[in-house]
Parts: structure tokens; sequence; C-alpha cells
């Protein structure tokens, strides 16, 4: 196995695995331990992976993002545990064979992060970061939206990205939105929302990504009643009044580890 070959299957390897230690990379790769240390500290160089003694795990997309200027960035770095703590509990509700839509977000971007280990999944999203990570995965399938393509986000949007969300079907839809109240689901961006609402109409299963500090927020646009919500994944119970309207609608809580 040539070098580069060698580092695309270590940069597998430990997608899959989310970390990995260098005995088992040694092993799996049938090289040998000082083989793999130097490989992975030329990968840690490069940004690709992020070593520790004794291995290497994923280097986090969102810790990249905290060095970054803008809104993304920004709102990347607020409540970082408790958006961790929903993908990693969203990400246990999908099984191989799910097709899904993600959404571009800052609570979508750590959930690809949690599936891009899983395999057989066939995902579709308009954010080109997100198809990047979970294109890593095994066995994944990645469909890029087309469109009016956003820097800041690295998303596309507007007119063509609907028309071609309007052509598929996907099983499932993972979203994130800019605040919940009692009558539903908002956000602060027209473009995005217009997305999200696209998304909701092509699949069976819409899954509601937010932290805590999206409840009784006021937002601008409305993307969805609780009626169109199936599943709510969050690190806090809702307030009770929003919890009524859930429970009215039929919406399903899912808790993550610490609630």
């Amino acid at each position: 196995m040539r070098p580069h070959e060698r580092h695309e299957e270590i940069i597998r390897l430990v997608t899959r695995h989310g970390e990995m230690s260098v005995d088992r990379l040694a092993d799996d790769l049938q090289v040998s331990k000082e083989t793999i240390r130097r490989d992975l500290v030329g990968l840690d160089d490069q940004g690709r992976l992020q070593k520790f003694h004794g291995g290497a795990k994923l280097r986090s997309i969102a810790a990249t993002e905290l060095g970054g200027e803008g809104p993304f960035a920004a709102r990347m770095a607020e409540n970082l545990a408790a958006k961790r703590q929903i993908a990693k509990a969203a990400a246990s509700l999908l099984s191989p064979g799910d097709s899904l839509f993600i959404d571009t977000g800052t609570t979508t971007l750590l959930f690809a992060e949690a599936i891009a280990g899983l395999s057989g999944l066939t995902v579709i999203t308009n954010s080109t970061r997100i198809a990047s990570i979970v294109a890593a995965g095994s066995d994944n399938k990645v469909f890029l939206i087309g469109g009016a393509f956003s820097l800041d986000a690295s998303e596309t949007v507007g007119s063509l990205a609907v028309e071609q969300i309007a052509r598929i079907r996907a099983r499932h839809a993972f979203l994130t939105v800019g605040a919940i109240d009692s009558t539903g689901l908002f956000d602060f961006d027209e473009a995005e929302t217009q997305i999200a609402r696209a998304i909701i109409e092509r699949v069976e299963s819409v899954t509601v990504l937010a932290d805590a500090s999206k409840f009784n927020k006021r937002g601008i646009f409305e993307v969805a009643g609780w009626d169109r919500v199936d599943r709510l994944v969050s690190n806090s119970p809702p307030p009770p009044n929003i919890a009524q309207a859930m429970e009215a609608s039929g919406t399903l809580k899912v808790a993550t580890t610490r609630y």
C-alpha cells in the first residue's frame, strides 16, 4: 500500500470509529507502529486528524470554525457542549439504509460529525461542510443540493436549491431552527426558511435539533407548526407552553444523555 493510500485508509478508519489507537491502526493496516506514528504526525500537521498520545481522533469541524470570523462561527461557539449532546442523541435515531435531508446549521454540522462513523446512509444536504463530513464515512451516499452559494455558512439557497429539493424524497429530515414557541418553529433568515420548508414537504419524518436557548425565542419567518414535527431533540425539557403544544400535536421529545 502506497503512503497516500495508507493515509486515506487511516482517515477512513478514524472517521468510522471516532478515534483509534496506534496499535490498532498498525494491526489493521499491517505496518509498523513507527510508520503509523509518522503518518499521524503528518496528518495532524495537515489538519486532517488530531493526534494524541497513543492514537488519533477526528479533528472536529466545529473546532476549526471557532477560529473563523462571521456570524456562523460565532453561533458555533454558543452552547457547544449542549449541541454535541443533541447531535449524539439524534445520531442514535438512524439505522443503515436510512435516507435523510440535513439542512445547514451549527447543530446539524455537529450531527454530521456524529453520523460520519455510520454506514449505509443516503444524505441530501445544502451544506458543503456537511457533505464533506458525511462523505468521509463508510459506504454513505451524499447528494449536494445546488443553488446560490452563501460563503458564511457554506450553503446553497435560493430557487434553484428549492427546485432540486422538490425532485427528491427521503425518509427523514434533521433540521435546525432559530426560534421555537408554542405555535411552532421559526427562523431569522428567509432563504434558509425556504430551504427548511421545501425539505419538510419531501420527507416522512421531521426531527428538529434545538438547544434550550431556542425556547420561547421570537423568530421572524415561520418554518412549520408543531403538526409537521415528529421529534424534538434538545438538551433540556421544553417549557410547559411548548410541551403542551407538542403533546397536542403528537410531537415526541427525545432526551439527550443529560435530560
